[in-house]
């Protein structure tokens, strides 16, 4: 069986940054189980699993535009500290979810210096071009809930 449209497959994977510095090893841990096809992945790694077996082992380097997208400086704002009044302490890497007119975004703070809160929407990885090994350990047909829900159930998968 190849991995297509509504098959779940389930795969291990070690992902690096082009500076070679590891950032996920899922060969340590559990590996990723998902349905493909319905957007569960960045588009440049199921681009990249789409026709694959069982078995398969394979490099690939997926570029920002396929992955995270490029970073964007308007995501990067200055925020009065009086915004976070709320918040018992605040630190560096603290994440949370600003509500802007396009809806909800998460942010992480990356600077407090006196009155100013700096707050970053993009994600970790924007920008970086995203250098994945994998291995395929399994595939097989989705079921009809599976499908209609457009996510794994079960083992690996979300459970309701």
């Amino acid at each position: 069986m190849k991995i297509s449209k509504d098959t779940v497959a389930t795969f291990h994977y070690r992902l690096t940054a082009d500076d070679e510095l590891l950032i996920e090893d899922s060969f340590k841990n559990e590996p990723l189980t998902y349905l493909h096809g319905h957007q569960n992945l960045i588009i440049g790694m199921e681009n990249a699993l789409e026709n694959k077996r069982e078995g398969d082992k394979f490099s690939i380097t997926i570029p920002p535009e396929e992955a995270y997208g490029q970073r964007i400086d308007e995501m990067v704002q200055l925020v009065p500290i009086t915004a976070f009044d709320a918040v018992d302490e605040l630190f560096e890497g603290m994440r949370f979810t600003a509500t802007t007119d396009a809806g909800d975004v998460p942010v992480v703070i990356t600077q407090i210096e006196n009155d100013q809160v700096t707050v970053d929407g993009n994600h970790p990885l924007a920008g970086q071009t995203l250098n994945f090994s994998v291995e395929i350990l399994s595939i097989r047909p989705a079921t009809a809930e599976e499908i209609e829900h457009g996510h794994v159930h079960g083992a690996g998968g979300h459970h309701h």
